[in-house]
């Protein structure tokens, strides 16, 4: 087989190098977006206000730390495979297929219903990618999944503050963060 300049030249045993490219451009995915949900987090973390800023603002430094080791373990899983991993703020926003977070300073209602969209779009592509690498790389499926219960737990704790006592997510419906923002907002009267 001829050297590919696009290929990496190794990766892990048991994979071939079009296997390990083709889960480390998952991988990388990945890593855009897991960058992009840590600074997020803490972008909010410091422009949360409001009676709920301290709740707020102290439960989203447990996940700002967590994001940060998840995007550590894919940014080592991309380079085990052989792959240089990017991690550029230039090459993240160039990637991207998301908008950048629209709320500067607001009530923690609206930065949690906003983050309720935004765990929700991580989570369904997290998901994606799980599915994509199950037949083509154990160790990375094995990572996405324990990956997936973390944020599922981290959303859940975002959408206990928007859900009612009868189980209604007050951001139901909302198709953009500023939507479910203000849906939030809207709910609390």
């Amino acid at each position: 087989m001829a050297d590919s300049p696009d290929l990496p030249r190794y990766t892990v045993p048991s994979l071939s190098r079009e296997d390990g490219d083709q889960v480390a451009r998952i991988l990388q995915q990945r890593l855009n977006s897991l960058t992009d949900l840590h600074l997020t987090l803490k972008h909010v973390h410091w422009n949360v206000v409001g009676p709920h800023f301290i709740a707020v603002h102290e439960m989203l430094d447990p996940q700002v730390d967590a994001v940060r080791a998840m995007t550590d373990a894919v940014a080592e899983r991309i380079a085990t495979l052989g792959v240089a991993p990017v991690g550029t703020p230039g090459a993240l926003v160039a990637a991207r297929t998301w908008d950048d977070y629209h709320l500067g300073r607001a009530t923690a209602i609206e930065h949690l219903g906003a983050l309720d969209e935004v765990y929700q779009g991580v989570i369904e592509s997290h998901r994606k990618a799980a599915k994509d690498t199950a037949e083509l790389d154990d160790v990375t499926n094995d990572l996405l999944i324990g990956h997936l219960h973390e944020l599922e737990l981290f959303h859940w704790f975002v959408r206990a503050h928007l859900e009612s006592a009868g189980g209604d997510v007050s951001t139901a419906g909302a198709t953009t963060e500023l939507d479910a923002a203000r849906q939030a907002r809207d709910s609390t009267g």
